[in-house]
């Protein structure tokens, strides 16, 4: 049984921003910021998006005030 969890575990992802060697995410960079937005605009979890913990919540923090500066949407595409 222990063969078998072992051969279903997944690879680590790495951190597209440690790769980047982006040291802190910035809230006025929107096409970082845009790449961890759906299409209806909701931040993308960590486990899609394979950022680290620290990375998300500085990815959240800076979304949010991005949107709130209105330099991001809230949502994408009006639909009527």
């Amino acid at each position: 049984m222990t063969m078998r969890t072992d051969t279903m575990r997944r690879a680590k992802k790495s951190c597209p921003i440690t790769e980047a060697g982006i040291r802190f995410v910035d809230y006025k960079d929107e096409r970082l910021l845009a790449r961890f937005i759906t299409d209806n605009g909701k931040i993308l979890p960590s486990r899609l998006s394979g950022v680290d913990a620290r990375h998300q919540r500085q990815l959240a923090k800076a979304i949010k005030k991005a949107r709130y500066l209105a330099l991001l949407p809230y949502t994408r595409g009006a639909q009527t």
